[in-house]
């Protein structure tokens, strides 16, 4: 043990100065005076209304994408000591002093600034000159529209971190193929998997670079399937290593993302009444405050109130109030004239109703006239005649035995004359209904739907027969408890299922725009707008760069036609090596341009520019490595090379001289006059704010 003291401790660490240079300026280059405007920035009013609600631990609902994007955000609110306190209400509000402005801030710029140094590893893993590798971080540095988006509380810049981590992690596990099973291969292999669930756990977006890498991957295994020099048994570790780490751990991963949301919202919020009645007595305060000490079992005498499993995107309760259908309806047709029977979205007394102990009379309904009329008799005392019955029918049970529950049984009411199924049309009533929507009996439909479940929200043991005496019997306690216990996994399905299925109401933005105009940038967006001077910050690219991207895809396409003809016709103009590292390139870039930017045609929502700048990242890459391609494989003479290098720092001269050019709209600072602002207008669609004296 002395001797092994006296040998010396020899620690050997590779620097890449390059690199550590990269991600220092572009550190200073997304964090410089973070915190201006101390003022909200457009789309701010809307996550920051998330992370109040997190700091509260109350309960919300964002139909826009998965939860791990606001828990990010949330973060650097708790560091920041934020409590939560300040009303969103509308861009341009000032911060008051509780608002921690530089680290909610903070980490989207952090995440874009690391973006520079993704950019750069990744055009090295992909074979390319370390020179190209500088220009594709520089191009990303110096690109407005990225600066912009990452200096405010926004997510954008956090998923294309994401989805370049991502690349870069299979790029380097794919690189460490002749190492294949050491640490390192199976580190970058299941940081692939991982940087790939965290994508898409900010925004759905990041499904598209996770479906992209999949493929390429899936392609690589096809490769190592048909390698008759691997045993087979090795070939059936490569691939169970890729299911676990490339299909298993996203998955797991994913779940824990809401794991941590629903655990971290324990309260009720305003998102509540979008959610069963089940999902909602799971959560403190709210239905669970209400529901507090209710019986478990439905029985004869129960007073229960019925809500609508179906009813969107405000909940609705079965309600009878004294007023009749009118003796004949807008249409002429005549009805039983007997009492209302609704769907209410509110609470009230008439929501409730008696399970009782154990006659033709079809009239159409009010505004479906293909179903029937469902309406209350007055007196309640009157003898139960076979119209009046209704048979109760569980439809969620898990056993034959199973008996009515509050809050966790759904329920068909089927009518014991008719056999029709008591079910909420959806439409609205007329004004003598109150505008309150209508509760139809189907007699046709032999298929289930939600619109025909119901499930018992509140509920006491009723002993009283007069009105009065219920009504004050409603203001009791219960003696009982419920369990609330609900799986996590049956919160998780119901909260998937309601983000995919709630839609916001497609509105007209004065920002809005199509994927068409995002190609050469005819479009922009005002973030925001000084209060008394011209001082402003716009979402604006950097022009060169986007159609120097755009120039760029279509060269590649051509070369890659052009290679691909002349080996067709055994004409080979470059090695082998060279050939599969621009094919490689092109399904990354090429491939990440499309996944990102294609499956907006096919969207129904709103859309704006900064949706494409996953897109543009893309595309930013792949421009050096056209340049080195075109330089090192094309270009022959030494004089066109030289000419090309020239031409190539010029353009590089320009990008950045635009990058400094439009630095006022990007930063805010400083402000410019109405003239020098006029002269920044380059394309007549561009709205830039000039405010008049």
């Amino acid at each position: 043990m002395p001797g092994l003291l006296k040998m010396p401790i020899i620690i050997t660490v590779h620097v890449d100065v390059v690199l550590t240079i990269l991600t220092v300026l572009g550190i200073g280059n997304r964090l410089w005076g973070l915190m201006y405007p101390k003022a909200v920035v457009f789309d701010e009013v809307y996550y920051g209304q998330f992370v109040s609600l997190y700091m509260k631990q109350m309960f919300f609902i964002d139909d826009s994408g998965p939860p791990l994007g606001h828990m990010i955000l949330a973060v650097g609110a708790y560091y920041g000591g934020f409590d939560g306190n300040f009303s969103w209400n509308r861009i341009g509000a000032e911060y008051t002093a509780n608002v921690p402005v530089w680290n909610l801030r903070f980490l989207p710029a952090l995440a874009s600034a690391l973006c520079i140094s993704l950019a750069y590893q990744i055009v090295v893993e992909l074979k390319y000159s370390h020179f190209s590798a500088v220009i594709a971080a520089l191009l990303i540095m110096f690109e407005n529209a990225l600066i912009t988006q990452s200096r405010f509380m926004l997510l954008e810049s956090v998923l294309i971190f994401f989805v370049l981590l991502a690349v870069m992690s299979y790029l380097k596990f794919y690189n460490r193929q002749r190492c294949s099973f050491s640490m390192s291969w199976w580190f970058w292999l299941f940081l692939t998997g991982t940087a790939c669930a965290l994508a898409i756990g900010v925004k759905y977006m990041g499904l598209f670079t996770y479906l992209l890498l999949l493929a390429i991957a899936g392609v690589h295994t096809w490769q190592i399937i048909g390698d008759t020099t691997l045993s087979n048994v090795t070939v059936l570790y490569h691939v169970l290593a890729r299911v676990c780490a490339l299909l298993v751990l996203p998955v797991i991963l994913y779940l824990g993302f809401f794991y941590i949301h629903l655990t971290l919202l324990y309260r009720s919020g305003p998102h509540d009444q979008i959610m069963t009645s089940t999902f909602q007595a799971s959560l403190e305060g709210g239905l669970a405050r209400i529901t507090q000490g209710q019986p478990l079992e439905i029985a004869f005498g129960s007073q229960i109130t019925l809500r609508n499993v179906w009813s969107k995107p405000v909940p609705c309760w079965l309600h009878s109030h004294k007023n009749m259908y009118p003796i004949r309806y807008d249409s002429g047709r005549g009805s039983s004239h007997q009492q209302q029977v609704t769907c209410y979205p509110f609470k009230d007394v008439n929501n409730w109703w008696i399970v009782k102990d154990p006659g033709k009379h079809d009239v159409a309904a009010p505004m479906s006239p293909h179903w029937q009329e469902i309406s209350c008799y007055v007196d309640y005392n009157v003898s139960m005649a076979s119209q009046n019955l209704w048979k109760v029918e569980i439809v969620n049970r898990d056993a034959n035995n199973e008996v009515w529950k509050t809050i966790l049984s759904e329920v068909k009411l089927l009518h014991v004359n008719t056999s029709a199924v008591l079910k909420l049309s959806g439409t609205a009533l007329p004004d003598w209904g109150y505008r309150q929507l209508e509760i139809v009996g189907d007699k046709s439909s032999n298929v289930y739907h939600q619109n025909m479940a119901w499930n018992v929200e509140e509920h006491r043991y009723g002993k009283s027969e007069e009105q009065k005496e219920r009504e004050l019997e409603l203001q009791t306690p219960a003696q009982m408890d419920i369990s609330k216990n609900t799986s996590f996994m049956a919160k998780f399905l119901e909260l998937q299922l309601k983000m995919m299925m709630l839609k916001s109401e497609e509105t007209e933005h004065k920002y809005s725009s199509s994927p068409l105009e995002w190609i050469n940038m005819d479009t922009n967006i005002a973030y925001w707008l000084h209060p008394s001077s011209n001082a402003q910050i716009q979402l604006i690219g950097n022009i060169v760069t986007w159609s120097s991207a755009t120039v760029g895809i279509l060269v590649y396409l051509v070369l890659f036609l052009w290679h691909l003809l002349r080996q067709h016709r055994r004409v080979y103009t470059i090695p082998k090596d060279s050939w599969e590292h621009f094919v490689l390139a092109g399904a990354v870039c090429v491939g990440g341009w499309a996944v990102n930017y294609l499956p907006f045609f096919l969207m129904e929502k709103t859309l704006f520019l900064y949706h494409y700048l996953p897109g543009l990242t893309f595309k930013i890459l792949l421009l050096p490595i056209v340049l080195e391609h075109i330089h090192h494989d094309i270009l022959r003479s030494s004089v066109s090379k030289n000419t090309f290098s020239a031409v190539v720092l010029a353009w590089i001269s320009s990008v950045y001289f635009v990058y400094r050019t439009f630095s006022p709209l990007t930063y805010g600072y400083p402000a410019l006059s109405a003239s020098e602002l006029t002269a920044l207008r380059w394309k007549d669609s561009w709205d830039i704010l000039i405010r008049k004296r």
